[in-house]
């Protein structure tokens, strides 16, 4: 007797289980609560986190997506409770202090890499006077420290302060314990995660099996080959995780229409697909940052939705093609446009520099409706009600 075919979904539906599972599939009708900012990200696994704050800064806005009106500041406060930690997974994350053990497993990791090595030993005196420092004096920000170089700081052209935090923050001596105005506020370990003994730490191999778990999940329906880039692993390694999963039937292989190898599924979504197919109808319209997960790989977004996308704040102003900070348009499963968007927070002015639909997107208007409500509702979350589109744009007029 021959094994059971795989069976074979729709591209219409690989989406549906994708933003089902990124929490984009429907809105939500009720008033969130803080216990809602954690089981989001709880359910998304990390949660990426980037400072430029031309609208409200990326963590803050994906939440929004997913949840409506909310109090910024209690994203702030289950870090500060030790519900959350910062570490670099996909990139700087906020992540359920529930996955520190798989995560000190890779800092452990770390430590055997020769560029953390070769660092240390060139700034040996610095670093450790940084961490005698935070050891007699407690928590620190790096604007603590007085620059001496003379030099203006940049995202990357760091003072040897920043550089030593950040040192002793990647291989786990220092955590992140709170958040001042958006600064990271270092602390030593034992002080932040009282109690934790590295006699906790999964091996090598049970880490990368949790962390492909959690990458399928949190992805809905995957490529064997997008799974890697969610948490950043090794590609071999996840590839035999992959495998194990499957033996174990953590996930399963399903045929999408078009793609060209089996996607994989976690159980739940198999489930969900074979016992309420109904209700994965996306009906959600929102506005998503330039670093949401749910387009963060860039291949994935192309192949999974036909949407081109890249972050145009990073290239010079000449080469940008629709402009700085652009904001997605979600609008019940299709990417269908990008705008250009800017806060002006004392004057209360929600502006669209710009707007683009898609390629093939036919408007209606239902669909005309939805989005400006969603730019709307975003507006006045963020405390910039009036909204103002280019003098060229009517169709929300």
């Amino acid at each position: 007797m021959g094994s059971m075919p795989t069976p074979e979904i729709s591209l219409d539906t690989a989406r549906a289980l994708t933003l089902r599972a990124q929490g984009l599939q429907h809105p939500t009708f009720r008033t969130a609560m803080k216990t809602d900012v954690l089981a989001v990200i709880d359910r998304n696994g990390i949660w990426q986190i980037d400072t430029i704050n031309i609208v409200a800064r990326s963590p803050y806005f994906a939440l929004w997506s997913r949840l409506g009106a909310y109090p910024p500041a209690w994203l702030d406060e289950l870090l500060a409770e030790g519900r959350l930690f910062e570490y670099w997974a996909h990139a700087a994350c906020f992540i359920p202090i529930t996955q520190y053990p798989y995560h000190r497993r890779m800092m452990i990791e770390r430590l055997r890499h020769h560029r953390y090595e070769a660092w240390y030993n060139d700034h040996k005196t610095d670093a450790d006077t940084i961490l005698q420092h935070v050891q007699n004096n407690g928590a620190v920000r790096s604007a603590d420290f007085e620059r001496k170089d003379g030099k203006k700081g940049t995202w990357w052209d760091w003072k040897i302060e920043k550089d030593a935090l950040e040192h002793w923050l990647a291989i786990g001596e220092m955590m992140v314990a709170r958040r001042d105005k958006f600064q990271r506020v270092y602390d030593l370990r034992e002080r932040v995660l009282p109690g934790w003994s590295d006699d906790q730490v999964p091996s090598l191999d049970e880490s990368i099996r949790y962390f492909t778990l959690k990458s399928v999940q949190a992805l809905g329906i995957t490529q064997s080959a997008w799974v890697p880039d969610f948490y950043r692993l090794p590609k071999v390694a996840t590839a035999r995780a992959i495998q194990r999963l499957l033996s174990e039937g953590q996930i399963t292989e399903i045929n999408v229409e078009g793609w060209a190898e089996p996607a994989l599924v976690s159980a739940e979504a198999r489930e969900l697909l074979i016992e309420h197919p109904m209700e994965l109808a996306p009906t959600f319209t929102t506005l998503l940052s330039p670093f949401d997960s749910l387009i963060w790989d860039r291949k994935r977004a192309r192949e999974m939705f036909n949407y081109d996308f890249s972050i145009e704040c990073y290239l010079p102003a000449g080469k940008r093609k629709y402009g700085y900070y652009l904001l997605s348009v979600l609008h019940r499963g299709s990417l269908v446009a990008r705008l250009d968007a800017k806060a002006h927070r004392q004057e209360g002015i929600f502006e669209v520099k710009s707007f683009y639909w898609e390629p093939q997107v036919q408007t209606n208007p239902l669909m005309l409706d939805e989005i400006r409500t969603a730019i709307q509702n975003c507006a006045d979350w963020h405390k910039t009600p009036e909204v103002r589109y280019p003098e060229s744009t009517t169709i929300f007029q």
